[in-house]
């Protein structure tokens, strides 16, 4: 691969100087989108390179971030970059006990932070906290010299020239999600990003006249490489959204023709339509399978009949493209990563006309390790290794002569954790692999399929492997189920802790036919009809499992798992050992009395 870009300071500066008056972030405000250019954002990322350098800021210094998706946030980053400094950035839903540790082992010399009452709660940590010397607040009264327009003001009346890093000079830390352990600080050079931007290039045919909706946090690597630094080196546009509830109605209003999510979302959107779907009349549901089904013959290779060709015209005037419509109605691609898309989600989404382009990669990789893209595509994996990057399957670690653990190799692998020498030696191969900690197994035509987290691996009494995240994608795309965890180490069979879409179970229960008028929530979760209609959810979506996959016995909770109450990471992964340590007396109840119980099928 003949890599494009050699540093962020000089991906920054070639598009600055080559879209100056181009749109580049949009924001909403008072009603109305507002665009910022590559030329305005230019003269503000020198402004605050120079403010930064102003408050003693410079090559090897690490600065740290809490905040959501914002034009300060990559402001500030590309400020960084020009200095030779070190941007982290954390997400504004973590503990308060996160920001502290990662400031502490990162030796942050500097935090900039969305708001004020962030502000409030960390500018005390001053002296206190690791090397702390200054907390800035993007937000702020006019006259607080701890603002971030006092940082450009500062910088404006002192300017500085920009340095150029070398490739292998640290460009961030990223914190890994910890859903095992402590964060790791993943050490990610200019050359990791700069080959990674270049890859997507090479690749994708992607154009200036392209714009996101950005909602993918930019603190977690997908979203920083592929989003920010990917779609900033092609001269195109991102407008950030509201907030993740708004993301329907942005998109409709911004009218992107791409996005880049994890499945959760396009999860939602599978829901959101199919809910749809179903309260059509018959007919027309039958005359949309009739049209999806010709579509996925078509994209697999098929020649349509007239038949075929009629119902997929017919679906698609009637249905898809008012879906279509929904979403701004320029969508052409979606981009899928951080997790395995399910299969039949990808599918849909495919079906209805918004092409999906499925990646895999970890932060340890920049992200991207393998990716589907035009004329290399097949849903189900998550597409070939990109250009300058090999993909090893070593079986050893399995004993499966085709599924094993993924090891990726390339100028993509992280420069190693920060502090970690154990984890740096148990991850890193003799010749310079990265192992993933991830199963996975190649076709013949290199296409690669994921199959299991290596850690979450556990085995049942007789001797059975599960791999229980495919197994909980699965059942999420169950309208009545918002979250599962399935457990078994070393039982005679798998349960689970079932969070109900409450929304669509009270909506449920409202029903007539159904005869369920419970009082509470807690109260609809123990009525028998509810457990049996969750029952009879568990089969549907676990039909195709393998016996010893399946949910015997099930328990339900009304609190959905979020990263506000520690379920989940920031980046929206379970943290198991927390659903765990809150519900594991509920799990261990569910084994009492063999396989059939009244709590459970």
């Amino acid at each position: 691969m003949s890599q494009k870009f050699k540093n962020l300071v000089e991906l920054l500066e070639n598009s600055v100087a080559k879209y100056p008056g181009r749109e580049l972030f949009g924001n909403k405000v008072g009603g109305e989108w507002r665009w910022t250019t590559y030329g305005e954002f230019g003269r503000l990322v020198d402004q605050a390179r120079a403010g930064l350098a102003a408050r003693g800021i410079g090559r090897g210094d690490k600065v740290a971030c809490i905040a959501n998706n914002r034009i300060e946030w990559a402001v500030c980053a590309y400020a960084v970059y020009g200095l030779g400094a070190v941007w982290v950035p954390m997400y504004e839903a973590q503990l308060e006990k996160e920001w502290k540790f990662i400031l502490e082992d990162c030796s942050a010399k500097a935090l900039l932070v969305a708001n004020q009452p962030i502000y409030q709660k960390t500018k005390d940590w001053v002296g206190h906290v690791g090397e702390l010397a200054h907390v800035i607040a993007f937000e702020g009264s006019e006259g607080d010299s701890h603002t971030y327009d006092a940082l450009l003001g500062l910088g404006k009346a002192n300017p500085v020239p920009a340095i150029h890093p070398d490739g292998e000079e640290i460009a961030g830390f990223i914190y890994t999600s910890g859903t095992t352990g402590e964060p790791k600080g993943v050490k990610l050079s200019h050359d990791n990003f700069a080959s990674n931007v270049s890859a997507i290039h090479e690749i994708f045919d992607m154009e200036t006249a392209d714009r996101s909706l950005s909602f993918l946090p930019w603190a977690h690597s997908f979203g920083q490489t592929c989003e920010l630094h990917g779609l900033f080196s092609l001269g195109a546009s991102m407008a950030l959204a509201e907030s993740v509830d708004k993301i329907v109605e942005n998109l409709a209003e911004v009218r992107p023709t791409l996005i880049m999510s994890v499945p959760r979302i396009f999860n939602r959107i599978y829901d959101r339509v199919q809910k749809q779907i179903r309260e059509k009349p018959k007919a027309v549901q039958k005359l949309v399978a009739a049209g999806l089904a010709a579509h996925a013959k078509k994209r697999d290779g098929g020649r349509l009949s007239l038949f075929e060709v009629m119902a997929f015209e017919a679906a698609d005037r009637l249905v898809f493209e008012k879906v279509r419509q929904r979403f701004g109605g320029k969508l052409r691609y979606a981009f899928s990563g951080g997790a395995a898309i399910s299969k039949q989600v990808a599918e849909f989404i495919d079906g209805i006309g918004i092409v999906v382009y499925e990646g895999y990669g970890l932060t340890e990789t920049s992200p991207i390790a393998t990716a589907n893209s035009p004329g290399h595509r097949k849903i189900g994996s998550v597409g070939k290794a990109i250009p300058g990057v090999r993909i090893v399957i070593d079986t050893k670690v399995t004993g499966d002569p085709e599924n094993g653990e993924i090891v990726v190799y390339g100028p993509n692998v992280m420069k190693g954790y920060h502090h970690r020498d154990k984890e740096n030696a148990e991850v890193f191969t003799e010749d310079g692999g990265f192992r993933t900690g991830d199963m996975g197994k190649l076709d013949r035509n290199g296409f690669l399929f994921i199959t299991g987290r290596i850690k979450e691996q556990y085995k049942l009494e007789n001797g059975k492997y599960v791999v229980p995240s495919p197994l909980e994608e699965k059942l999420k795309l169950s309208q009545y189920i918002a979250n599962a965890m399935i457990h078994g180490s070393n039982k005679p069979f798998n349960v689970a802790i079932v969070v109900p879409d409450m929304v669509e179970l009270r909506d449920w229960a409202k029903k007539p036919e159904h005869g369920v008028s419970a009082t509470s929530d807690e109260a609809l979760l123990a009525d028998p009809k509810v457990k049996n209609l969750i029952r009879q959810e568990l089969e549907q979506y676990s039909s195709d499992w393998k016996q010893f996959e399946r949910v015997l016995k099930f328990d339900l909770v009304a609190e959905d798992f979020t990263a506000q109450n520690d379920m989940l990471t920031p980046s929206l992964k379970l943290k198991r050992r927390n659903v765990l340590a809150k519900y594991g007396e509920k799990l261990e109840a569910l084994y009492v009395g063999g396989k059939s119980d009244s709590r459970a099928p």
